[in-house]
């Protein structure tokens, strides 16, 4: 009987996604682990011919459960709507889960069987650590970390244009509201937020970033964070908020306090959401191809492409009412 993976895997004592990378010659081990399995696979007679990828025919879309319902996210949504279309092209099956929490993620996963796995969004890196281990081809959309290949919005460049944005405008005190910085696009998009003040040689104030409180969602959690801008000894005249729905919850809450929009408080949004143009005034914001995110992961995914591969797509600043001079 032939010698596949998971006998060496069991063999090796160690999951089937490190054999996977120690013969493909994949980073991410030790030299010794790898050293180990590559001897073992020759002395147990393994055929590397078994390398070669399987066609893959199902892809598993993946969303963490914080995001919510998948299917109605109105940005996650339309990242899937990419992957789907680029399946639909290529006659692949696509099937869409969210993680539920407190439910092992390899059966949950599995229980699916698919041939390949995109990560959209946000997660944990233990639960990223199992997904890999499966040793099934994987990208992440919106997300990145070691080892993994990726597509993601150019976040910093965005932020800088925002804040560019408002500095050209004539404001004088800028504030970037903003939700965990456990995300990796929201700490890009704060540091291009520092950068643009950097460059334009004005003095980042702490008192000016305000976060979400954790464990708050941004309907809730977006206005308590603008209450305490506004309660400021010297409250802020922009807000580049670090998403379209945070700024909109922000904006409520200026109105309310009877300030102008955007004569008192410019406003500034990322992810040009439909409700962005349809605020009242108009959101300002940074446009975003959500579906190329979803379908040039799929392209680089089918591409068989290098754990360390990435992809960056442009953004583009909309300027609308909300932040005008």
């Amino acid at each position: 009987m032939s010698v596949n993976i998971r006998d060496l895997a069991h063999a090796a004592g160690v999951s089937v996604g490190t054999v996977s990378r120690a013969l493909k010659q994949q980073p991410g081990l030790s030299a010794h682990t790898r050293e180990r399995i590559v001897r073992l696979a020759e002395t147990m007679g393994y055929d590397h011919a078994r390398l070669r990828r399987e066609p893959i025919r199902k892809v598993l879309c993946l969303l963490h459960f914080s995001h919510g319902d998948p299917l109605t996210n109105p940005f996650y949504s339309e990242v899937i709507h990419g992957v789907q279309l680029y399946c639909l092209e290529h006659r692949l099956t696509c099937t869409v889960m969210s993680l539920l929490p407190g439910k092992p993620v390899k059966r949950q996963v599995m229980q699916h069987e698919p041939d390949a796995i995109v990560c959209i969004g946000f997660f944990e890196p233990e639960t990223l650590a199992v997904l890999q281990s499966l040793g099934k081809p994987h990208i992440l959309s919106d997300m990145n970390a070691p080892d993994w290949p990726a597509v993601n919005t150019d976040n910093q460049q965005g932020a800088w244009l925002a804040t560019r944005h408002l500095i050209d405008s004539g404001r004088k005190r800028i504030a970037f509201l903003s939700g965990s910085l456990a995300h990796y696009s929201i700490r890009l998009r704060e540091r291009g937020y520092r950068q643009a003040l950097f460059d334009a040689g004005i003095l980042a104030d702490p008192a000016l970033e305000a976060l979400i409180p954790p464990g708050m969602d941004i309907a809730s959690g977006a206005p308590v964070a603008m209450r305490e801008l506004l309660s400021l000894p010297q409250p802020p005249d922009a807000v580049f908020a670090y998403n379209d729905a945070t700024a909109l919850a922000a904006m409520q809450v200026c109105r309310e306090a009877g300030l102008r929009i955007p004569e008192d408080i410019a406003f500034v949004g990322f992810d040009d959401l439909g409700a962005a143009s349809a605020a009242t005034p108009p959101l300002t914001t940074l446009a975003v191809d959500k579906t190329s995110l979803g379908h040039e992961a799929m392209s680089l995914l089918l591409a068989d492409s290098r754990p360390d591969q990435q992809r960056l797509l442009p953004v583009k600043l909309i300027v609308r009412e909300s932040s005008a001079s």
